[in-house]
């Protein structure tokens, strides 16, 4: 087993596994030197002499039954610390996850989970029962060749002419197939995101005819694995006709000179036979490695995948939560701050923003602007390059995560609900709470009306995701729970977007009962959510551009100013009633 894989290896399966590595070897050992038996069997049986051959028999049907149990022995043995290292590495996993930084989501690595879930963990975890196999393809020619070597070096020099062919045809293997199983990994990957995401997408495609053309990109993403594939076992043909013709030359000139020998009476023909046989066996494992050296590169390419996820460096955590006591409001302040995704452009370029406490602070600007990097900077979704981000001026930084999260409410654009009853969804911002604080949560955000209508009342399932609801009802849930969350600050991003006017209306009235006592930030494009602010920043250039009331942008007739005019513009315009062919009217 390599380094990279026994990196993995749990701590307390550490010992089991040398004392099950340690009994292949001997198992290996044993079944190579049992093999050493046919040698003398078979040269009495050739000779005719059969009661020679059948006291050979005996030892020979002994080692059969003693390697069947240690052969299950090893693998029952294998299942054991098999199930224990996948069960640790899940474990690991998902402790890894708990701990990885929440902007790492956002990233394209977090789109390689499902493979490493389905895949590589149970590939690394399965190379237990690989080691067995190699272990045993290796130990046991090895063992025959010492044996056929000690009774007749000529024929035992020749079976092992295959041996240095063997190690070149899997060290070219492994440079030719290296490169094609990371891009057939890559390529599977994106096969399955494109799968799931175009079934996710069937309402909307088959609602806009468009069927056809959204599947496009599956197409695309399936042929691309399908080339992967075919270049992956193209290129690991070389090395596995390689080492095929290395034991077919081996095989040839164990039997040329076995024929030689025997032919200048310098080898009996039975024992020629018996001791070619015996060289056979020792080629037969041989053939099996070839083959096994791709399922250790597989194995070790998913303990690299696994090394990486365990490697990315956790947001740093504060040793005490002393600063903790140092919070004397709920306001947030970011001063000077800079800020760049892995690999893109710098997103905001010397922000600074105070955010009063008990006020609802409004951020607009265009799409791409920075808007939502600054509820993710506030939140510790990802650590600033440059300045501070303060919140009731103690650094983010110098607070534990816990702390700083149960200061926040979120309520996001995409809205996730999981597979339980409303009620679950609520309580999920407050585990604690009590029923008729979920009950006023919901009545604050108009919920009880959708229970109202529900099959089962409050007991009704939302299904996964809260497909059961419509977009606004999953909004309206999400805002119920920031409500039960109680938090002294709350980041909505886009939250009344998918609302209708009625529901919007009704939210909004809820957001201002929050304001009144809470600091709100609201990324929103809608008018009314802007006017209510008590403050509007505006984004442009990743910086503060604007910053005060809606009347005195207004009156500044900046930046603001023409987002307005921009936003009325394009309330004003409505579709004339009774002609389709002509175009959009102004009201």
């Amino acid at each position: 087993m390599t380094g990279r894989l026994r990196g993995l290896v749990p701590a307390d399966q550490r010992a089991p596994l040398r004392r099950y590595l340690g009994a292949i070897c001997g198992y290996a050992v044993a079944e190579g030197a049992a093999f050493a038996v046919l040698a003398p069997l078979l040269t009495a049986l050739l000779q005719g002499r059969t009661a020679t051959a059948g006291r050979w028999v005996i030892p020979l049907a002994a080692a059969a039954v003693v390697g069947w149990w240690a052969h299950y022995y090893l693998g029952s043995r294998a299942l054991r610390l098999s199930t224990a290292w996948r069960r640790d590495l899940y474990t690991r996993f998902g402790d890894r996850l708990l701990t990885l930084p929440l902007g790492w989501f956002d990233a394209a690595g977090a789109g390689t989970l499902p493979q490493l879930v389905t895949g590589d963990v149970a590939r690394v975890a399965g190379s237990v029962f690989l080691a067995q196999a190699l272990l045993g393809a290796i130990l046991t020619p090895a063992t025959l060749a010492v044996v056929l070597l000690a009774l007749d070096w000529r024929l035992g020099i020749a079976a092992l002419a295959a041996i240095p062919v063997v190690l070149v045809a899997l060290g070219l293997a492994r440079r030719l197939t290296a490169r094609a199983e990371a891009a057939d990994h890559a390529a599977i990957t994106d096969a399955g995101a494109r799968l799931v995401e175009f079934a996710g997408a069937q309402p909307t495609l088959r609602a806009a005819g468009q069927n056809e053309a959204g599947r496009a990109e599956l197409d695309r993403a399936l042929a691309a694995q399908h080339r992967a594939a075919r270049r992956q076992v193209i290129a690991s043909l070389p090395g596995e006709y390689l080492g095929e013709l290395g034991l077919q030359l081996a095989f040839t000139a164990l039997l040329c000179t076995g024929v030689a020998l025997a032919t200048h009476d310098q080898l009996g023909p039975q024992r020629m036979i018996a001791l070619v046989v015996v060289g056979i066996s020792l080629l037969r494992p041989l053939d099996a490695l070839v083959g096994l050296g791709a399922d250790l590169r597989g194995a070790q390419a998913s303990a690299a995948r696994l090394e990486e996820l365990f490697a990315v460096a956790a947001l740093p955590e504060p040793t005490s939560s002393a600063d903790v006591a140092r919070i004397s409001h709920a306001g947030v302040d970011l001063v000077d701050v800079h800020f760049a995704y892995p690999g893109g452009p710098e997103v905001l370029r010397g922000l600074t923003l105070s955010i009063p406490a008990g006020r609802t602070t409004a951020l607009v600007g265009v799409s791409g602007g920075g808007k939502t990097t600054v509820t993710r900077l506030i939140a510790r979704f990802h650590d600033v390059d440059a300045g501070t981000v303060r919140l009731g001026g103690v650094d983010v930084r110098e607070l534990p995560s816990a702390e700083l999260l149960c200061r926040l409410a979120f309520v996001f654009q995409d809205v996730y609900l999981f597979d339980g009853t409303v009620e679950d969804n609520i309580r999920f911002g407050r585990p604690d709470a009590t029923d008729a604080q979920v009950r006023e949560a919901a009545r604050r955000a108009r919920v009880d009306s959708i229970v109202a209508r529900l099959p089962g009342g409050w007991a009704a399932r939302v299904g996964e995701g809260g497909r059961l609801l419509s977009g606004g009802e999953r909004q309206r849930v999400a805002i119920a729970r920031a409500l039960c969350r109680d938090a002294p600050i709350v980041l909505l991003d886009e939250a009344t977007a998918a609302l209708d006017p009625e529901n919007e209306a009704a939210v909004h009235a809820a957001l201002a009962e929050l304001a009144a006592e809470r600091t709100v930030l609201v990324i929103a494009h809608r008018l009314n959510t802007v006017v209510r602010a008590d403050q509007i920043a505006v984004l442009a250039d990743g910086q503060v551009v604007e910053c005060g009331s809606h009347a005195d942008l207004l009156a500044r007739d900046g930046h603001y100013a023409a987002f307005w005019r921009d936003r009325e513009r394009a309330g004003g315009w409505r579709l004339p009633a009774g002609n389709p062919q002509v175009g959009p009217v102004r009201g």
